[in-house]
Order: structure tokens, then sequence, then C-alpha cells
């Protein structure tokens, strides 16, 4: 059994209640009309988009996200007033046809030197001719091009036709920012989903299982219900919980030890689950110390979420959070909160002490998608406690999206 009571059956209803009747149609049509929002506001004549996670939100077509991600073999043109053309890998045209918001599908032409070898720079002159021809023709005489990712050679190849190049994922993450009814049943689905998962490691665990074969099981419940892949491996079990961010190894976890883990998963519509708990592995008491620093954590992250509400300021936001013990400052995480959507995205809010280094201010809004981070773990510590919200902004300020229970044995008092 699950925390608090909730079972594997309570999470599969879950899931079926948040998968029925979302409108792809409509899914698809609000997040284009958002990119094309923002490339009118900058005055840009199209994008250029390479990252699949843009691809996927502009036009909602998939092909080997992960190996694309690093392999540039499929792109992306929007015209702000004009067609979506998508370039797909060799014979792959099929796997778009039949999505609606996209006008044209032609071959790629692919100059990465994997695939061109020394006709890099060749082949990235005849890529630039294309995509030069297609702003010339729907630009309306804007040379304007906002691109997300471009190497040398591109960038090359399409200034030597008068083309300017502009930050297309300042374009995209402003776009992906809100959410629109059908994202947020998507996004559902995927924490739906999520949560099985959690309910089924939860169930699972015992000692001397692996942590590989603990995380193995959020994967694969994730596969089954058309989910897509998991973005890091981070989840480990005592001394390992300290300092954060050491991936899953073979380590066999012990009773009495602690297992934090966020689940950084990427589940159906290629919505983004980004949840962290913190289980308690075997039947004895946890210890003061383990209680301790989980409490600490539970409370970092449920002050913080009370916080949220539209019009408050990233820098308020930093300036007000809970504030860590001195103990537990160098070990702190990177940010207090950050955005959700397809992945981890805009806004990224840092702590007070890192803002004028690294913070920028923005302001939350209505229907931003957030997650709420804490990692409690001092520095020379055992043990360290992970645990995340995924949240949705209000007009009565932050609603869970995630709502998997906390461990009860690790709280000093009752939720």
């Amino acid at each position: 059994m699950a925390p608090d009571g909730q079972t594997t059956q309570d999470a599969d209803r879950r899931h079926e209640s948040t998968t029925a009747g979302l409108d792809l149609r409509a899914l698809r049509a609000y997040r284009l009309a958002r990119v094309r929002a923002e490339l009118r506001r900058h005055d840009y004549a199209g994008a250029l988009l390479y990252d699949p996670m843009n691809i996927r939100y502009a036009c909602d077509s998939r092909n080997m996200a992960v190996w694309c991600l690093h392999n540039p073999v499929r792109y992306c043109f929007v015209a702000t007033e004009g067609p979506v053309v998508i370039f797909d890998f060799h014979n792959c045209e099929h796997l778009s046809a039949d999505i609606e918001v996209i006008d044209e599908v032609r071959p790629a032409t692919s100059w990465f030197y994997f695939e061109a070898g020394q006709r890099s720079e060749e082949l990235a002159g005849a890529w630039a001719a294309e995509l030069a021809d297609l702003v010339t023709r729907y630009g309306g005489g804007n040379r304007r091009l906002a691109v997300d990712k471009c190497d040398p050679f591109g960038v090359a190849a399409l200034q030597a036709h008068n083309i300017t190049l502009h930050d297309g994922q300042e374009v995209m993450e402003l776009a992906r920012v809100i959410k629109g009814p059908e994202e947020l049943q998507a996004m559902r689905t995927s924490v739906a989903v999520c949560q099985m998962a959690m309910a089924e490691m939860h169930r699972q665990l015992t000692p001397g299982m692996t942590e590989n074969q603990l995380w193995a099981i959020l994967n694969q419940v994730n596969a089954a219900n058309g989910g897509e892949w998991i973005e890091t491996r981070l989840l480990a079990a005592g001394g390992r919980t300290n300092p954060w961010f050491r991936e899953c190894g073979d380590y066999a976890i012990q009773a009495g030890n602690i297992v934090s883990f966020d689940t950084d998963m990427i589940g159906p519509y290629s919505y983004c689950s980004d949840i962290s708990r913190t289980f308690l592995c075997g039947d004895g008491r946890a210890s003061d110390e383990q209680r301790r620093l989980y409490q600490l954590a539970w409370e970092q992250i449920n002050t913080n979420t009370a916080l949220l509400k539209p019009g408050l300021s990233f820098r308020e936001l930093s300036e007000t959070a809970w504030k860590l013990p001195a103990s537990c400052a160098a070990n702190r995480y990177s940010v207090v909160v950050h955005g959700v959507g397809l992945c981890d995205e805009y806004p990224a809010v840092r702590y007070q002490r890192d803002f004028e280094k690294a913070g920028y201010d923005g302001v939350f809004e209505e229907n931003m998608t957030v997650c709420v981070e804490s990692y409690i773990g001092e520095e020379g510590g055992h043990e360290g406690v992970k645990l995340e919200q995924q949240v949705l902004i209000t007009s009565d300020g932050a609603e869970l999206l995630s709502d998997f229970p906390f461990e009860e044995r690790l709280l000093l008092r009752e939720v």
C-alpha cells in the first residue's frame, strides 16, 4: 500500500478520469497561436525550431525525440503569417501526415558532421537556401528569423542570405508559459501516470533491491501508459542522498535508509511530471535526524507554495521564501521554484543569496504551472531529503497538481 492508504488502483482511477476527451485539435491550435503571437510581438518573420520540445509544442509532431536532441536531423519552420513546414528525417514524412496544423512535410537537409562529414559547409548552404526561400516567400520583406539552435556553419549560411538571427528560445519559453485548458488536462494525465508509478515504487521498495531496480519501476509504468522518457536518474538511498544529484546505481538499499528521488518524467502527451518524494525503506521507525530533515523540507515546500499567486514577482518570492537553516545553505537546491510544461521551463526563481548573481525578475501569472523545490541536507551530513510539488497558479493562489501523500513515518507532526 502507498502512503496514507493510497493504492495503485486509486491512481489508476485518477488516470482514467484525466485521459477521457482530450481535444488534440484544440490543444494544437492553442499552442500554435501562442507561438505566432510571440513572433508577432517580436516582429519576426517566423521561427526555425530544432529542439524536439519546441517542435512538439509548435505543431505536435514527434519523432525519436531523445535521439534528435543530439542529432539535429529534423526541424520546423513556422511562418508568422504563412505555413508550418516540417523537415523530417529520412523516409519519415508519414509521421506528420494526420496533424492538421502542419501544412507541408519535406525531407530534411542534415549538415552536422555525423551525417555530412567534410561536406557540412556545403550542405549547410543548401539548407539555408531552402529556408531563405520560405522567409522571402512568407516574410513580407521581414528577414528577422527566430532560431532556437544553430551551429556556426548554419549561422553563416543564413546570414549570407541577409537573414538576421534572433533568440528563438525566448519566443518559445514565453509562448509555453501560460497553459491552455487542454494542456492542463494533458499535464494532469501525466501527473496521474507519474503518481501511479510512485505508488508502485513505494509498494515494491524492500531492503536489498538496488536503486536501479527501484528507478526502473518509474520507467516501466510511464512507458506502459503512453509516457515518453525520464530526463534524469536522480534516485539515491542512505548516505548517497547527501549531497544531492547522485544518479541511481547498483547500491543495495538497506532497511532504515531513506530513498530520495526526483521523477523528471516526460509522460503522456509529452508533458512533464516533476515531483520529488523521500521514502523510508523497511518497517522500522525513522531516526530523529531523518524526521527533522524531512520536516524542514516539508515546511519549505508548503510555505513557499502558499506564497504563490498571480502578480507576485520572482524577486518578491525570492525575498519572502522560507529561509534555509545555515547548516543546509551550502547544499541548497539551485532554485526555489521553476516552471514546468513539456519539460522544465521558464521561469527559474533563485534563492535570495543567488539572485543578484544569476536571478531575473518577472511576474507569476494565472495558468502558469510551476514546481516548488526543496532539498534539505546539511553540509557534511549523512542523509538528505528531496521533496517537490507541481502546482497550477490560479486566481486564488496555488492549486496542487501533485497530491501524492507524504511519508507519515518521517513527519514530526500530522499533515
